[in-house]
């Protein structure tokens, strides 16, 4: 009976240490949750690959989104206060995203971030 708990235990131990991420992708996450709440500057350049020119350049406190050949950028421009721009990819048109300054997240521990307002609704009253 023992010899059958230690090797469940042992088996469970196993299966558990396969599905965890390394700390490179925990950190990735956590950058990534943090730059969607708009706490981390960026750069997001946009450039001709065929003339090597820069179209052009977004900068600030700004949440990416890739998808169906255009990059939606939402930057917070002040309290309550974001702009959003779409800006369109093509064969020849790409970006890249630099990250300004270092920030601060924990390679231990994946980041929940719980907003009450998303989950109750705002009711406008007249």
């Amino acid at each position: 009976m023992k010899s059958t708990l230690i090797v469940a235990i042992a088996a469970l131990s196993a299966l558990a240490l396969t599905g965890c991420s390394s700390d490179a992708d925990v950190v990735s996450e956590n950058l990534s949750k943090e730059s969607d709440q708009f706490k981390i500057n960026r750069r997001v350049v946009f450039f001709n690959g065929i003339t090597d020119k820069y179209l052009l350049s977004v900068e600030g406190k700004c949440s990416i989104k890739d998808e169906n050949n255009q990059l939606e950028v939402t930057c917070k421009t002040g309290d309550d206060e974001y702009k959003k721009h779409f800006l369109g990819l093509s064969d020849n048109v790409s970006y890249f995203v630099e990250q300004l300054e270092p920030a601060e997240v924990d390679r231990y521990h994946y980041k929940v971030i719980f907003k009450p307002e998303v989950i109750l609704p705002d009711v406008d009253r007249p």
